[in-house]
């Protein structure tokens, strides 16, 4: 037969192709629907019913514990930071961030910041990624600047650790007169790693470090980099304090991309941040027994992204096959390992699409699920209960005034006086003369009634400041042990 008598869709009028799909479609679907009516005759009404994972308590949903309520430190239905003390042997899971790409109003930059209540007012705190905007939304959450350290980088990429080029060179001037602790994997070649990159991050601040260098910033302008070896399969890279934090690879195209699993072994409390990567079998290893397990995840719908941005869909398609979990793939992930809560974070918040980022996801895991965003998702975690809620952020930037006791080293007893710690290079070091020769006098700017001596220069004899006045200033009473 020659080819020209073959038939097919080429030669096919369009007419006669939806003809033949239609009857094709009709065949398949009587056969389904044959199929589905054997099997069905198979089934009792009960195997048709939706089952509760966590049985049937009356009052609770179809993926809701028992232990989904309320916490002993939520007092209200909202977070007003810092209204509430977090209880001593409580994990608060705070989201300053919440999204790869784009930034949007409500998601920045990822970053998970965990919080370990010890019965003050100043938790301990450990933040995961610190991606682009998410400082705004610490310090909207009432972060003292100092109390922003300990920070740990899943990858490179920059939406995991922007931030720190913004906070890093302001931190210190607001009283983090202690180095930045940042910790991450390393990478094929040396400058591929974490240190690699925190060294060119200060290189390329070294008109703004020098300036910044006329303002008191005692150690605050150094970085102690914990850099752990990129092929380590559950090392520790923390361990202080009865809380440790492991790590392990992850595949995302480029080697140095690592999981983390934070145990606090004080409260039994534990978390899982994967950072990005395809679903692996060594996430669900190291995961097991974990209280909240946080994945990055995508929704499997690239036909709609594609419109969406704009592009081919082969781009978005591409970009997951390669890159990323998919929410099926994070429901898999979720079922396999079983914790408490599954949260998806690093994701795009998209209210049309939320019942079928849902369905995937729920395709494998029953339990309870919770996302991980928009800025700010608020999880509170005991032994006993979980809760989730929204932070209320102030309209305007915040900064409190730091808590004198973030001032000290480790350990150290808190004196009547701290003293401010002394410029490194006054401007008359650094600047040429004939710039100050050509500011305006100032008495020619101010007012008689207002017009006072500048400070030029640093007093000789030091700047002290009462530690009592300092607590005050945060509205805080100075506690009996700090006397």
């Amino acid at each position: 037969m020659q080819k020209k008598d073959v038939p097919n869709e080429q030669q096919l009028g369009r007419r006669d192709v939806l003809k033949g799909t239609g009857l094709a479609a009709m065949a398949a679907a009587a056969g389904t629907a044959a199929s589905e009516q054997a099997q069905g005759a198979a089934q009792s009404p009960a195997d048709c019913e939706p089952k509760n994972p966590y049985g049937t308590p009356a009052g609770y949903g179809i993926s809701l514990p028992e232990y989904y309520r309320p916490t002993p430190s939520v007092s209200n239905r909202n977070f007003f930071p810092p209204g509430e003390v977090l209880a001593e042997g409580e994990m608060r899971i705070c989201f300053p961030g919440s999204t790869p790409w784009p930034p949007t109003l409500s998601q920045s930059g990822t970053c998970i910041m965990v919080e370990l209540g010890n019965g003050t007012a100043i938790p301990r705190r450990m933040f995961f990624d610190l991606g682009n905007g998410s400082v705004k939304n610490i310090l909207g959450l009432q972060v003292p600047v100092p109390q922003i350290n300990e920070i740990f980088i899943s990858h490179l990429h920059v939406d995991h650790y922007h931030d720190l080029s913004y906070l890093f060179p302001f931190r210190a001037s607001f009283g983090g007169w202690t180095p930045m602790r940042v910790t991450g994997p390393s990478g094929a070649r040396p400058d591929l790693g974490t240190a690699h990159m925190i060294k060119k991050l200060k290189e390329s601040m070294v008109w703004h470090l020098e300036n910044f260098d006329h303002c008191p910033i005692g150690d605050g302008f150094e970085f102690e980099v914990t850099e752990f070896d990129w092929k380590d399969e559950n090392g520790i890279c923390y361990d202080k304090d009865g809380v440790k934090v492991r790590h392990w690879p992850r595949s995302h195209v480029k080697d140095g991309a690592s999981a983390y699993r934070l145990d606090w072994e004080d409260a039994g409390l534990s978390v899982v941040w994967t950072g990005d990567g395809r679903p692996d079998e060594k996430t669900i290893k190291y995961s097991q027994g974990v209280d909240v397990f946080i994945t990055e995840g995508q929704q499997d719908n690239m036909a709609l992204q594609a419109i969406k941005f704009g592009i081919p869909v082969e781009i978005p398609t591409y970009i997951v096959d390669t890159y990323h979990t998919p929410y099926y793939a994070a429901g898999y992930l979720m079922k396999e390992i079983n914790p408490r809560v599954g949260m998806i974070c690093h994701y795009e918040e998209n209210k049309e699409l939320d019942v079928e980022a849902s369905a995937q996801i729920r395709a494998h895991w029953p339990g309870l699920f919770l996302w991980g965003g928009p800025d700010v998702a608020v999880l509170n975690v005991t032994k006993d209960s979980i809760w989730q809620r929204y932070a209320v952020r102030p309209e305007h930037a915040s900064v409190s005034p730091p808590d004198p006791r973030e001032l000290l080293a480790a350990g150290a007893q808190l004196p009547d006086e701290i003293e401010i710690p002394r410029p490194k290079l006054p401007r008359e070091e650094q600047q040429q003369q004939f710039l100050r020769d050509m500011e305006i006098d100032p008495h020619k700017f101010y007012p008689e009634d207002a017009d006072r001596k500048l400070m030029r220069t640093w007093p000789q004899e030091g700047v002290k400041v009462s530690a009592q006045e300092l607590i005050d200033a945060r509205g805080g009473v100075r506690s009996k042990a700090d006397r």
